[in-house]
């Protein structure tokens, strides 16, 4: 069962499917993997319930971030198992003066303590991975991402890590416009919204990428 069948309704499903939406795009042969701002700023330092998770972090997703951690790193041990590259764009530390309209948006964003911009130890980056460091949702916004893609000759972008309604889905449709092929392993991205979390994966999976479970990933990725 897909993580939207409960929210969105079988008439709509049906709706895109008569319009024609919804096609799998498929793999390339030169994936890349993108782990998303999975920083201590949106798990937490251990796993808690959300309110609970947000006293420390208030950018914190709580304990369906931890979920998604485990899978991350099943992806992450496959792709360095293969040779293939690895990049996590990531969140730069907040100052004040270069907050702009998120600042307005979101003041508490502004604040969060110096180890909340740490990696998680379960997935942190590898010698030879690639940091990007960014300001903005898409990690390919004022990002050197799209270059370093090139330089790998990466046709496919397997996204993974957080949010799956912000970072996430801006990154997944800017992919899909430089037109790489997406995967999005649904239970690998996390939201502090179970409905915004479902609701963007199902309009993912309906114009920009293929969606799927991470095992199903793996598997599709065995068969390069």
């Amino acid at each position: 069962m897909k993580p939207w069948h409960n929210i969105i309704s079988e008439e709509e499903q049906r709706a895109y499917r008569a319009a024609g939406f919804g096609r799998p795009t498929g793999i390339g042969k030169r994936p890349a993997l993108l782990i998303i701002d999975v920083q201590y700023r949106t798990t937490g330092t251990t796993p808690m319930p959300f309110f609970e998770a947000i006293k420390e972090f208030p950018t914190s997703c709580g304990e369906v971030a931890w979920k998604a951690v485990g899978n991350i790193k099943l992806l992450a041990d496959e792709f360095r198992k293969r040779g293939w590259p690895v990049l996590y764009p990531h969140v730069a530390p907040k100052v004040q003066n270069e907050g702009g309209r998120l600042a307005d948006k979101v003041p508490a964003i502004m604040n969060i303590a110096a180890n909340g911009y740490h990696f998680v130890k379960d997935i942190e980056p590898h010698p030879g991975d690639v940091l990007l460091p960014k300001k903005h949702p898409s990690a390919f916004f004022a990002t050197a991402l799209a270059s370093h893609l090139i330089d790998l000759q990466a046709d496919t972008l397997i996204v993974t890590g957080c949010s799956t309604s912000g970072c996430v889905r801006s990154s997944v449709v800017d992919a899909f416009s430089l037109n790489f092929k997406v995967l999005v392993p649904e239970d690998a991205v996390y939201d502090r919204s179970h409905v915004s979390h479902a609701v963007n994966l199902f309009d993912m999976s309906e114009k920009y990428a293929d969606v799927a479970p991470t095992q199903e990933v793996l598997e599709t990725l065995r068969k390069i």
